[in-house]
């Protein structure tokens, strides 16, 4: 996690984010001044944002000093109008300048709403930052990726998955990915030892990005019109889709678990702790160990860190207990409650005094002072 500076936005500036984020406003600029977030400077829309964007944005630019800029496309999503958030740093500021606004940045998108920024922009350079330079990054940003290891990986397990017309084996790659042999096993002979405790730590970079309709079911959710949402990839568009929002009880929770397939599920568990009520929001991850295919248990196992990212960071739903199951007979209410109010062990060992060494004092003397046996001093 990146290191904050404990500096916050002003009062009048987080109410001036409340009424730019649905309102006119084309732009916002944002300083630092006395460690405080200040508003620099805006501007009303004039025409379409591509319209906009050079004569706005450019002229905000200054050569020696850094600065953060919230620029309104015209396009929405579930929270609104989507925003651009422009980091500006220019080579000739001070060093010092250029951390604070690093440090800072994590904090101006969470004030502002990370929910409503659909794109990030740094530079140096005005070059960077202009219509054309913007243009480029969104154009990198769609290209093909080069494949890291882990996906390089990947591929070869969705090959080893594909049935050969030349035989009946199945291809099993064993080893790292820098040092692979490929074996060819009978299928009988094939099995996989992965299971929902199994960690990919070499795919936890894989992302299915929320479908609207998704994103949607999870802001009602966080504000408590609905009490489960439940949720699926889409293997084929590499997305995360919406299964269904139907009204679920803790009772009626085990029923929601597909007895085949993987999901994902996010449930409002309404409960009572030491005499307060509370809603807590826990997320399920539901593996059926094998009778899923082993591209859908990789798949879920690696997505599943961005996703939480994702809801936690950018929608800003807060998550009281991440579980991970294989059946839903596993969601008693004891083990739902035990999960999210753990048992504190109150009694701590006390230190054990350790013994003496054996045979090196001899046999304990009792040594008497003068005049104790009836003699005299």
């Amino acid at each position: 996690m990146a290191h904050q500076t404990g500096i916050h936005a002003t009062p009048e500036l987080k109410e001036f984010f409340a009424k730019a984020r649905n309102g006119s406003v084309r732009l916002i600029k944002v300083v630092i001044e006395d460690e405080q977030l200040l508003l620099g400077a805006y501007k009303e829309l004039s025409g379409s944002w591509d319209c906009d964007y050079d004569s706005f944005v450019l002229p905000l630019l200054d050569e020696t000093k850094p600065c953060y800029i919230l620029y309104r496309l015209d396009t929405q999503n579930a929270q609104g109008f989507e925003w651009l958030f422009i980091s500006w740093s220019p080579d000739n500021s001070p060093v010092r300048l250029k951390m604070l606004y690093a440090a800072t940045r994590a904090t101006v998108k969470k004030e502002f709403g990370g929910g409503h920024i659909k794109d990030e922009l740094f530079g140096t350079l005005k070059e960077d930052l202009s219509l054309a330079g913007y243009k480029r990054h969104v154009s990198s940003c769609s290209a093909p990726a080069p494949l890291t290891a882990a996906e390089r990986e990947l591929q070869e397990i969705k090959i080893s998955e594909e049935p050969s017309n030349e035989m009946d084996s199945q291809m099993i790659i064993v080893g790292c990915c820098c040092c692979q042999k490929v074996l060819y096993l009978p299928p009988e002979e094939v099995k996989t030892e992965i299971s929902v405790e199994s960690k990919h730590q070499t795919l936890q970079g894989l992302a299915f990005p929320l479908r609207p309709e998704a994103e949607k079911a999870i802001l009602l959710l966080k504000q408590k019109k609905l009490n489960y949402v439940q949720l699926k990839l889409d293997l084929e568009k590499e997305t995360t889709e919406l299964v269904h929002t139907n009204p679920t009880e803790l009772a009626d929770l085990p029923q929601r678990i597909p007895v085949d397939s993987a999901r994902y599920h996010l449930f409002l568990y309404k409960h009572s702790h030491e005499g307060d009520y509370l809603e807590s929001v826990v997320f399920i991850y539901s593996m059926p160990g094998y009778k899923c295919s082993i591209k859908e248990r990789m798949l879920y196992s690696s997505c599943k860190n961005r996703l939480l990212d994702s809801v936690e960071q950018d929608l800003q739903l807060e998550i009281a207990k991440k579980i991970e199951i294989e059946s839903g007979a596993e969601l008693t209410a004891d083990f739902l409650y035990d999960e999210v109010h753990p048992k504190q062990h109150a009694y701590k060992q006390a230190f054990a005094k350790p013994k003496g060494p054996a045979g090196k004092r001899g046999q304990k003397r009792i040594i008497k002072g003068p005049g104790e046996n009836g003699d005299e001093s």
